[in-house]
């Protein structure tokens, strides 16, 4: 039960808070209404068109914790309350619940995650590309389990196809688009055992240059992985762990130059500066490795070497919408998750409102008649924020009273657990005598752990564009690829596309209804 002095603190704070003029007004939230109303409105008048192209934002360990504070922190970079602001994805149209779960784990890690919302079935935690029967790090249980993704699918039916990402382009996210493997740490050959070694099994690294040959743009990091044990990286030249990975000697990038056709142009390019030299217009294919491992946090980020994700993003879309038949495009904003799992809560949220941006971009170079946008995360995190905050305080602050049990203040965001807990004399730490607005500071947590932990609740999923009203109500979260490829005739699932030489077929980039597939199959 709060204190009856709480209730007045808090009370004298909300009261002194920051409250816009027109806010006051009831006019203001009645014609807000009014027009959101008439928005919801026109969604009666469904977007069926065929999906040229499909875009997939995934933000990893976006939770709608995660969501609401980059939303406000969002607001207060452009030096608004933060409340009131609207983050890209929430002009969006269509929203649904996604539910998280692996096979064996009721809360996720991200590799069972991606094969659900990449490849369409559920997985066990910890393996890419494959299905349950494959078991954690046993190599001999993956032959016969593979599983392919969305984006085989698109490469498939001729589209171009893209992968970007913050983290390593082996890493767990972006490996279920092209990977089938037992393990998602079996980044190179290094990493593997020798008993999987011996069974047949190969790296992600590996299989990324030679599972699907020709994937148009990859970037990201994880360039150590790429090169033969101990070569020197050519960024960080004294820097150890920087060195190359491989056991089997292969230099990968050499091997992705072997696979493209000779009258094809195609670059690899390893810092920002390089990247924004390109004509895309006239890149075919397109291999960007910014980092050895992921690549740095925004808030850290050499805007020399290290480009933003939008801005690979927009390099992306100008390589893959070349190709008349379209493309499929996974962007990652990978290190949200990474900011949380180390307890720093400002470097996670200014990775996802950079997603944010990215999303924005890529708006403004597609239309909605024929994109598809879906942004959804794999997973949420154990990071909340609360205290009773009046309107406007920075999302990083403090709430506005102290703890009614130790008399300490304490800071809005808090994790359920992770590397923020500590003790000073016997007592929980006092907040008051450190930098909370740290880019690096560790929020407090309620149990230690070197790394906190991924949460169990299900995450939002954003959708606009052709079929994007399938996406609705709460949905297990191998049934996103599903509807990608549905809207896009890609797949499997194609009877209810429109064929040109269709009796009766409407007109070209719209999908049959099922009255109008009753209708031929009566005919036909």
């Amino acid at each position: 039960m709060i204190s009856p002095f709480l209730v007045l603190a808090i009370g004298t704070c909300l009261t002194h808070s920051l409250v816009p003029e027109k806010e006051k007004d009831p006019k203001y939230w009645r014609d807000q209404a009014q027009q959101t109303l008439r928005n919801a409105l026109k969604l009666q008048k469904l977007n069926t068109n065929v999906a040229k192209n499909i875009i997939m934002f995934l933000g990893d360990g976006m939770g709608v914790s995660t969501v609401t504070a980059a939303r406000i922190l969002k607001g207060q970079l452009h030096n608004n309350p933060g409340e009131e602001t609207k983050l890209e994805m929430d002009e969006f149209p269509h929203v649904a619940l996604s539910k998280t779960y692996n096979t064996n784990a009721q809360v996720p890690d991200s590799a069972g995650t991606a094969t659900a919302y990449l490849c369409g079935v559920k997985a066990n935690e910890g393996t890419v590309g494959v299905s349950a029967a494959t078991q954690r790090s046993q190599c001999n249980t993956t032959r016969g389990n593979e599983v392919t993704s969305i984006l085989r699918w698109a490469k498939d039916a001729g589209k171009s196809v893209g992968i970007v990402t913050t983290t390593r382009v082996n890493h767990a996210t972006p490996s279920a688009a092209y990977a089938h493997s037992a393990n998602r740490d079996w980044y190179s050959d290094n990493e593997m055992p020798p008993e999987a070694l011996s069974q047949g099994c190969k790296d992600i690294a590996y299989q990324l240059m030679h599972n699907i040959k020709d994937i148009e743009v990859i970037m990201g990091g994880g360039r150590k992985y790429m090169f033969p044990k101990n070569s020197t990286d050519v960024e960080y030249e004294l820097d150890d762990k920087a060195r190359g990975t491989r056991l089997d000697s292969l230099n990968l990038i050499d091997v992705w130059r072997s696979f493209k056709p000779r009258h094809k142009h195609s670059h690899y390019v390893w810092n920002r500066t390089e990247l924004l030299a390109l004509s895309p217009y006239t890149v075919d294919y397109l291999l960007g490795l910014f980092e050895p491992g992921d690549m740095q946090y925004e808030l850290n980020r050499n805007n020399v070497t290290d480009p933003s994700l939008s801005e690979m993003v927009e390099v992306a879309i100008k390589i893959l919408a070349k190709n008349p038949k379209g493309f499929f495009l996974l962007v990652e904003g990978g290190r949200i998750d990474h900011g949380h799992h180390e307890g720093k809560a400002k470097q996670a949220l200014h990775e996802a409102v950079e997603m944010d941006q990215a999303i924005g971009q890529a708006g403004t170079m597609t239309s909605l008649e024929d994109t598809l946008t879906v942004v959804t995360a794999d997973h949420s995190h154990v990071f909340t924020f609360g205290g009773y905050t009046p309107r406007g305080n920075s999302i990083f602050g403090l709430a506005p009273t102290v703890s009614d049990t130790d008399k300490k203040p304490f800071t809005s965001i808090l994790y359920g657990n992770g590397p923020g807990y500590k003790v000073v004399d016997g007592e929980r730490e006092n907040v008051s005598m450190v930098d909370y607005a740290h880019n690096n500071y560790q929020a407090q947590s309620a149990v230690p752990l070197r790394h906190e932990t991924h949460g169990g609740e299900d995450v939002a999923v954003f959708a606009k564009g052709p079929m994007a009203h399938l996406l609705h109500g709460v949905h297990e979260q191998n049934y996103i690829p599903h509807v990608m490829a549905y809207a896009a005739c890609i797949g499997a699932n194609r009877d209810h596309c429109a064929s040109a030489s269709s009796a009766g077929a409407p007109p070209a980039g719209s999908l049959l209804s099922p009255l109008a597939l009753l209708a031929l199959s009566i005919l036909f």
